[in-house]
């Protein structure tokens, strides 16, 4: 017992300098701020009433009428019901964010390295490495939190592939199983996607030497192992993925039935996503320079050039001085070709010399595999630049087509190059090698690392143009301005390959020590973890810092009521806000205070994405009647805001006399150009029998109210001397929401594109629409016994090794 303590007393020691590192670069946690990312401060005003409803209820209501006039919430705030692997996460993550991240980074990839049998000294080393990685801190200060929770998790889940491919079955399988739970429940696909890419490659240089060793039995054993892994791990997810798989069909990464685009033109046929949008998030050829040179391409939009910049120096006589300081601290130096850029994904030029050392040093099927995905995941990220792969893989490979931002497969990249550079290390440090193969390795590394250093050193700001997409407005605001800004571009870029070639030397001549013996190891691993971190961090910091951080309170309540949010407060019947101040589409704020018809989330509803491009934005008065907007908000000429209450807003629900058919998705849409929506409805052929009755008789005395609201049951009273067809100002979604008219199951069809329509008969009735999703219940029975499995498998392995061994 107390052997086994002391074996593991230094990883006790090690999680616990994981826990003061993170703690202190994240510092101003201690003092209770928190960081401010902007991502999460739409989310909580996207999850409020959600939030409120769980408070006031004690359950899930699994749809918000908040934001887009409604959609469901399992991707915004919900818990699932037994998530147990929730509560293992939340354990892990006890640090306050982003802290708590920047954690699991590090435990991850320490694990990572420790099942691959390095040392402990360097596998710390290159979890600091992995850890300040710069895009895994960017995504951080900007509030990509799913993001760098599924990122974190990717060690993990490969330490537990590659102890089962080693043959340790059981252990293997255990860490899988668990670490690719909180990776799927880490609730980011796409990143859990592209770690799939790294396991089939990996998958691929494993059969391949398996073959050539003849081992493909004990191959397929682990292909086994891991498939019962993966299949438990998903299992366990099943509420959250299911609900997901669902909603997905219907959102905006689904196949929408349109063929026709807003200005009638034809719309192109894809499954999924446009092939523009999948790409316009594209990393330039050049700008992949950034993983070795920062701002190779000027670092981000906004960059802080100070006060002895050309930038400021030209303003400061030319404008206001203040005027041109807030310039120079948001100056444009970014001069790539995507639309946004928050930092440059910088993986460090100590590490990638490292890199390329290794493929020097490093034998065998790891090397194979990591440099396979760094390429892999290079090439792809060019996106529309490199369009031969890009439109291969979109038109192809199953999914691919249901994410954007194709540059964001460079984490495969950020995750490969520092585990092969601290693969090279271990084999530097070793004697496997002699010392004139180590040291032909360094010399050819340094050439062609340093090398490229020098050159762009030296000539490098005359090989580029260093214009922008923007460029043009700058010249037109005042004549010279480009120039200075240009100037800026060209200053950065040489004092950042300047770094670069400083570093790559400096590392070079610690490993050089090491070999003449004049460092010893112990030393030479703190002098270039200290270059290593030096390096990061200090770039890091130029992009997440103190600054980010505020008040708990302006985070946890980061909208204060205007006046003219409280004005429309005061009115407290259910309706809708159209907030024309902000871009709608893009705003979580308004959902913070009112029921919005906008919204801030990546996958909105296809069809309410699609009335709003063909008919919302285009003003169209009787829709927004329609969606009960019984407020609009509007910026003045000298940005103040105003409200205009609608007198013309539809209600809640009523009935109309006409019913129009339209023979496709295309007449349904384009009929709400001239639809009269308080007399009448338009309606998909497809969704109805042959004697759907169209015309209903004019009832002056008939009256339908909401009576009561609640986010997932809304209750109305109805009163007609004849039957009639009733719309409702709630967005149609089949799967979950129900109709009963006086407790009994009725029919409901989705009219005008998007909301709900249904025959009321004749007398007085209560009408309910209650959500009642089925996929949440069939999804919490797999899990639990997929819980149950999970727990039943190791211990029944455990045993029956045990016995094996007692007979033996």
């Amino acid at each position: 017992m107390k052997e086994n303590f002391k074996k593991l007393t230094p990883y006790f020691i090690i999680v616990i300098a994981f826990v003061l590192i993170s703690v202190a670069y994240f510092s101003p946690i201690l003092e209770g701020k928190k960081i401010f990312q902007n991502d999460i401060k739409h989310f909580i005003g996207m999850a409020k009433e959600v939030n409120d409803f769980r408070a006031e209820n004690g359950e899930e209501p699994y749809w918000t009428n908040a934001a887009f006039s409604g959609m469901p919430t399992y991707n915004l705030s919900t818990k699932y019901p037994n998530n147990f692997v929730k509560a293992l996460d939340d354990v892990l993550r006890f640090l306050p964010r982003p802290a708590d991240y920047l954690f699991l980074y590090l435990l991850g990839f320490f694990i990572l390295l420790t099942v691959l049998k390095v040392e402990w000294k360097l596998a710390v080393l290159g979890a600091l490495a992995f850890g300040f990685s710069t895009y895994y801190i960017i995504i951080l200060g900007v509030g990509h939190n799913a993001k760098a929770h599924a990122i974190a998790y990717m060690p993990m889940v490969l330490a537990g592939i590659l102890l089962t491919l080693n043959k340790n079955y059981l252990w293997g399988f255990v860490l899988t199983a668990i670490a690719m739970a909180l990776e799927v429940s880490a609730g980011h696909p796409q990143m859990t996607y592209y770690l799939l890419f790294t396991v089939l490659i990996l998958g691929i240089v494993y059969i391949i030497e398996a073959y050539k060793e003849k081992e493909l039995p004990a191959f397929f054993k682990s292909i086994a192992v891991l498939v019962v892994a993966v299949v438990l791990a998903v299992g366990v997810n099943a509420p959250s993925l299911m609900a997901t798989k669902e909603y997905v069909n219907y959102s905006t990464r689904g196949k929408s039935e349109l063929t026709i685009n807003p200005d009638g033109s034809d719309k192109e046929k894809v499954k999924g996503l446009s092939k523009d949008y999948i790409t316009e998030y594209s990393y330039g050829i050049p700008e992949t320079f950034n993983l070795f040179i920062p701002r190779f391409t000027g670092g981000g939009n906004y960059e802080n050039v100070g006060l002895d910049s050309n930038i400021y120096q030209f303003l400061k006589d030319k404008t206001d001085p203040r005027q041109a300081k807030e310039f120079a601290q948001y100056a444009p130096l970014y001069w790539g070709n995507q639309p946004i850029v928050e930092a440059p994904a910088y993986i460090g030029a100590i590490l990638l010399f490292l890199f390329v050392l290794a493929i020097f040093l490093v034998k065998g099927k790891l090397k194979n595999w990591l440099v396979a995905a760094v390429i892999f995941s290079i090439l792809l990220s060019w996106g529309k630049n490199f369009n031969v792969l890009t439109n291969l893989f979109i038109d192809y490979m199953p999914m691919y087509n249901k994410f954007r931002a194709v540059s964001s497969i460079q984490v495969i990249a950020e995750l490969a190059t520092p585990l092969l550079a601290i693969l090279g290390l271990k084999e530097w440090f070793s004697n496997k090698n002699s010392t004139e193969v180590k040291l032909s390795a360094l010399k050819k590394s340094l050439y062609i690392v340093g090398g490229l250093a020098l050159i762009f050193t030296l000539f490098g700001t005359s090989l580029f143009a260093f214009e922008g997409l923007r460029d043009e407005s700058y010249d037109k605001l005042l004549p010279g301005l480009l120039d200075a800004i240009i100037a800026d571009r060209k200053a950065v870029f040489f004092s950042d390959s300047l770094r670069t070639l400083i570093l790559v030397v400096l590392s070079a001549g610690v490993l050089w020590l090491f070999l003449k013996e004049k460092l010893k190891l112990n030393a030479t691993i703190i002098v270039l973890g200290a270059l290593i971190i030096f390096d990061l961090v200090s770039v890091d910091k130029r992009y997440v810092n103190s600054e980010d951080f505020l008040s708990a309170r302006e985070i946890d309540k980061p909208f204060v009521a205007s006046e003219i949010d409280k004005e429309i407060l005061k009115d407290t019947s259910y309706f809708r806000v159209a907030n024309f101040a902000v871009d709608p589409m893009n705003d979580g704020s308004t959902s913070y205070f009112h029921n919005s018809i906008g919204g801030y989330h990546a996958a909105k509803l296809g069809r309410y994405q699609e009335l709003f491009d063909f008919q919302i934005s285009r003003n169209n008065v009787e829709v927004l009647n329609m969606l009960n907007t019984k407020y609009f908000i509007f910026e003045d000429s000298n940005q103040r805001l105003t409200a205009q209450q609608n007198p013309e807003t539809n209600g809640n629900a009523w009935f109309v006399n006409t019913i129009k058919i339209a023979k496709n998705a295309n007449e349904e849409i384009t009929g709400l150009d001239s639809l009269k929506t308080k007399s009448e409805a338009i309606i998909d052929a497809k969704v109805i029998s042959e004697n759907f009755i169209t015309k209903y008789p004019k009832d002056s005395t008939a009256t339908i109210s909401l009576v009561k609201y609640k986010d997932n049951h809304l209750t109305y009273s109805s009163n007609t001397s004849t039957t009639q067809f009733a719309v409702f100002s709630e967005i149609y979604y089949k799967d979950g929401w129900n109709a009963y008219v006086d407790g009994a199951l009725k029919p409901y069809f989705r009219v005008n594109y998007v909301l709900r329509g249904m025959e009321i008969p004749a007398g007085k009735h209560i009408i309910e629409f209650k959500f009642e999703p089925t996929v949440i219940k069939k999804g919490n029975t797999i899990a639990l016994v997929s819980y149950a499995f999970l727990l039943l498998i190791p211990i029944g392995w455990f045993f029956i090794d045990k016995k094996k061994k007692n007979v033996r």
